[in-house]
């Protein structure tokens, strides 16, 4: 039987984008339960994952080590599926290879000479494929637009939404609540993320408070800190750290719209989070957003405050005008991205890979 190798280890920083996709891919894998191949899992924790799949898939230890050229893994894998464009572990051999793109941010973020390390390193990884994933339309165009892509097959597989079910108690609260209508946002505290223009719109919206969740133990996060004491907001905006999936639905069902102004997404998950549960989404126009959000999104074009605030506004009183019907198009829109198609998606991409030659 054909084996394909998952090279999936980030799948324990489940607080982070790449953790979500490797757990949500591999468990949709597991309900879809392809008979023509068998699956290693490569993880640090693999106790874990045989206590929820069983002997399904078969599974190996990561270890750190293995980044180092001659002391890769040297079983000759039918395919080898490499889950994110940054990962360093690499097979030894030369052997059938498939990569999820989820973004080129490395460009904007670290460095757009084509001579550096990390982009190197990626072009690397591209001459190797065999095939690509991207996660969205625009990933790939990004791709193409930094590098030269081998001409081999390219597929567009959007990711599911990992909030399928609403589960809050009418009597659960978090700690950190907020006794006025809040706005809510979610995500690991860098410069990309764009929370500081959310606090500074808030001069302009006097009844409504914040509530960032993430982790907030960075430089950016400091930066976050040091506005909510210049504008005296330790009354209207709460930081609350890393959160309980049980403290985000809470926080997703109550709140009176999500906010993102994030500059760089792939996706963008949050988003899509919210729809699901009929929220109004306030999200910038930029990378990804739009195509993934479609028009049951607010767009902010800039992020001056004023302009941010009078928007949202806007869309408030848009969205309490039809709020039946836009509620109704929100959850359907985050119900057609479903991790079980994402990976019969993804199967079929196997598939093609491994027995199409034959």
């Amino acid at each position: 039987m054909k084996n394909i190798f998952l090279e999936s280890h980030n799948i324990k920083n489940l607080n982070f984008g790449f953790g979500q996709f490797n757990y949500h891919l591999i468990k949709g894998l597991y309900v879809a339960q392809p008979e023509e191949f068998k699956i290693t899992l490569h993880a640090k924790d693999i106790i874990s994952l045989k206590n929820e799949f069983q002997d399904y898939f078969d599974y190996k230890k990561y270890f750190s080590f293995r980044r180092y050229k001659y002391l890769r893994i040297r079983k000759p894998f039918d395919l080898w599926h490499s889950l994110n464009q940054n990962i360093t572990i690499e097979p030894y051999h030369n052997i059938p290879y498939l990569l999820t793109i989820h973004d080129v941010n490395f460009i904007d973020e670290i460095s757009d000479d084509m001579n550096h390390k990390r982009n190197i390193a990626f072009k690397k990884k591209l001459d190797r494929c065999n095939a690509i994933v991207y996660i969205s339309n625009f990933a790939k165009i990004s791709t193409h637009k930094y590098f030269d892509v081998p001409d081999i097959p390219e597929y567009v597989i959007y990711n599911g939404n990992p909030v399928t079910d609403i589960y809050v108690s009418e009597n659960y609260q978090p700690k950190i609540i907020s006794k006025r209508p809040y706005l809510f946002s979610i995500g690991e505290f860098n410069e990309r993320k764009n929370f500081h223009t959310l606090i500074e719109m808030l001069h302009f919206l006097p009844q409504i408070n914040l509530i960032i969740s993430g982790k907030n133990t960075t430089t950016y996060a400091d930066k976050i800190k040091s506005l909510i004491q210049k504008y005296k907001f330790e009354d209207r905006v709460f930081l609350t750290g890393k959160i309980s999936e049980a403290d985000k639905h809470y926080y997703l069902k109550n709140c009176l719209a999500f906010v993102f102004p994030s500059l760089r997404e792939g996706f963008g998950i949050p988003p899509i989070e919210a729809m699901r549960f009929g929220k109004p989404v306030f999200t910038s126009n930029k990378t990804s957003l739009p195509e993934v959000c479609g028009d049951q999104a607010f767009y902010w074009d800039n992020f001056d405050a004023e302009y941010m605030a009078t928007i949202l506004a806007n869309g408030l009183n848009t969205f309490l005008e039809e709020e039946k019907e836009m509620t109704l198009k929100s959850i359907e829109k985050a119900k057609s991205y479903n991790w079980n198609t994402t990976a019969n998606k993804y199967v079929e991409v196997y598939k093609s890979l491994l027995f199409d030659k034959e």
